[in-house]
């Protein structure tokens, strides 16, 4: 699999960090965060079904910037 790295939380300790990545072939976005607590998991399936095959994650403020980025190339795919 072909993913192009796009930036790691910016405060990380060095592993186990939030990170983007861009999946171009597929054209989607990868995020690597915290896995969310079940007081979260079920607060967001009151707006959206939660199947087996997804999750939900939790991304720190300070990775905006990644973020953008990471939609700013996608757009100019």
């Amino acid at each position: 699999m072909d993913l192009k790295f796009i930036g790691i939380d910016p405060e990380t300790g060095g592993g186990n960090c939030p990170a983007v990545w861009l999946d171009e072939k597929r054209q989607e976005i990868v995020f690597q965060g915290w896995t969310a607590d079940e007081e979260t998991t079920q607060r967001t399936r009151q707006d959206s079904p939660l199947p087996d095959t997804e999750g939900v994650v939790r991304l720190p403020y300070r990775m905006i910037e990644i973020i953008r980025k990471a939609l700013d190339e996608a757009a100019g795919s």
